[in-house]
C-alpha cells in the first residue's frame, strides 16, 4: 500500500520536514532504505547510517534531525510511529469468507458466513467460528473451542478442547492451546495422570508465538488476559493467568498455578516456579528463574553470563569449597568468642 508523507504526518501527529507529497510504499532499515522507503532512528548506535540513508523519510526524535539527510517524520517515539505507519503499508491479507472443499466441519458447529475456513482444517463439536475470522491450513478445532471477531489462526495451530479465544487475537504456526496440563499423582508403583477438566481462555488482542504452549486448567481455566503479547516457543502451564499487556519472550516456561501481574516483561528463557505470584510492572531479565513470590514493582535479574571455561571452572571449584570455608569461619567466631568471655 502507498501514502503519502503529509497523510502520515497527520493521522499520527508527526512534524514533517519534506515535502507532503512524496509518497512511501514500504518500511525498510537505514543502510538498505531508498526512494520510497520509510525508516526510523531509536538507538544511537545507528546514527552513523541515519547520516547516509537515501530513505523517502526517516522517522526520528528531534535531536536527530540535523543529522538526516533526507525528509523527517518528528515525534517524540520513533519506533511506536514507525509500528504504526508499518500497520498502514502492510495491512493484514483480508479474510475470504467461505469454506474450503477440504474443511471437515461438525454438524453441531457454528461457522459465521464471514469466517475463512481453508484447506485441510478440521472442527470439531459445539465449536464456534465467529465473524470474520480466518482460520489457516492445517488448523484443528476442537470440540467445545471458539474464535471471536476477526482472530487469526494462522496455519497449523491446534485448539484442543474448551478453548476461548477473544477478538483480533492472532496465534501462529504450531501453537497448541488446550493440551493436558502436566498432572501426575505418584503412586507407590509409578504415577497415576490426574485428569485435566479445565480450559483455556485468551483475551482480545492477545498474540501468540509459533510453537507456543498453554495447557489446560486441571481444575478451572487457565487464562490469558487482553493485550497479551507471547513470543516463540512459550511453555504455560495448567492454570496459569498472565495480566494484561503483559509480553514474555522466547523459551520462558511458566510453572503451574504461577500468577503474573498486568504489564509485566519477561526476558528470555526466564522461568517461574509453580504457584509463584508476580505483582503489576514487574521486568525478569534473561534467564532470570523468580522461585517465590514477587510482591513490589522493578526490575529483577540473576543470571550468570558466559565467560572463558577456564575461568569459570575455577569459580565452581570455589564455589563447592563454600562450605567447608563456611565451617572454617563458624570455627573461628566460636574462638573468638570463648577469647571474648
Amino acid at each position: 500500500m502507498r501514502a503519502k508523507l503529509g497523510e502520515l504526518a497527520a493521522r499520527f501527529g508527526c512534524e514533517l520536514i519534506g515535502d507532503p507529497q512524496v509518497e512511501v510504499c514500504r518500511v525498510s532499515t537505514l543502510s538498505d532504505a531508498g526512494p520510497g522507503s520509510v525508516s526510523f532512528l531509536a538507538n544511537a548506535a545507528y546514527t552513523s547510517q541515519l547520516r547516509t540513508t537515501t530513505a523517502s523519510v526517516v522517522i526520528v526524535t528531534a535531536s536527530d534531525v540535523d543529522a538526516c539527510p533526507t525528509a523527517v517524520l518528528i515525534t517524540d517515539d520513533p519506533y511506536l510511529t514507525f509500528a504504526r505507519i508499518a500497520s498502514v503499508l502492510y495491512p493484514p491479507t483480508p479474510v475470504d469468507p467461505g469454506v474450503h472443499a477440504s474443511a471437515v466441519i461438525s454438524t453441531s458447529a457454528q461457522v459465521a458466513a464471514s469466517a475463512q475456513i481453508s484447506a485441510s482444517v478440521v472442527v470439531g463439536e459445539d465449536a464456534v467460528i465467529g465473524e470474520d475470522v480466518f482460520v489457516g491450513p492445517g488448523c484443528v478445532i476442537g470440540d467445545c473451542c471458539s474464535l471471536d471477531t476477526a482472530s487469526r489462526l494462522v496455519a497449523n495451530v491446534t485448539l484442543v478442547q474448551n478453548v476461548t479465544v477473544g477478538k483480533r487475537t492472532i496465534v501462529h504456526p504450531g501453537a497448541v492451546l488446550g493440551a493436558d496440563g502436566f498432572g501426575n499423582a505418584k503412586t507407590a508403583t509409578g504415577w497415576l495422570k490426574v485428569p485435566q477438566v479445565g480450559g483455556v481462555n485468551i483475551g482480545d488482542d492477545v498474540e501468540i508465538g509459533a510453537n507456543t504452549t498453554i495447557d489446560r486448567g486441571a481444575i478451572g481455566d487457565t487464562v490469558i488476559e487482553n493485550g497479551v503479547r507471547l513470543d516463540n516457543l512459550i511453555q504455560i502451564a495448567h492454570n496459569v493467568r498472565i495480566g494484561e499487556h503483559t509480553a514474555i519472550a522466547a523459551t520462558a516456561g511458566i510453572s503451574g498455578s504461577a500468577i503474573i501481574g498486568k504489564r509485566c516483561m519477561l526476558a528470555g528463557r526466564v522461568g517461574v516456579f509453580g504457584h509463584v505470584t508476580i505483582c503489576d510492572d514487574v521486568i525478569l531479565g534473561a534467564a532470570a528463574v523468580a522461585t517465590k513470590d514477587i510482591t513490589e514493582p522493578g526490575f529483577y535479574s540473576a543470571h550468570f553470563p558466559a565467560e572463558k571455561s577456564k575461568n569459570w571452572r575455577q569459580k565452581v571449584a570455589r564455589f563447592r569449597r563454600f562450605d567447608k570455608l563456611a565451617d572454617r569461619l563458624r570455627k573461628l567466631e566460636e574462638v573468638n568468642k570463648k577469647n571474648d568471655g
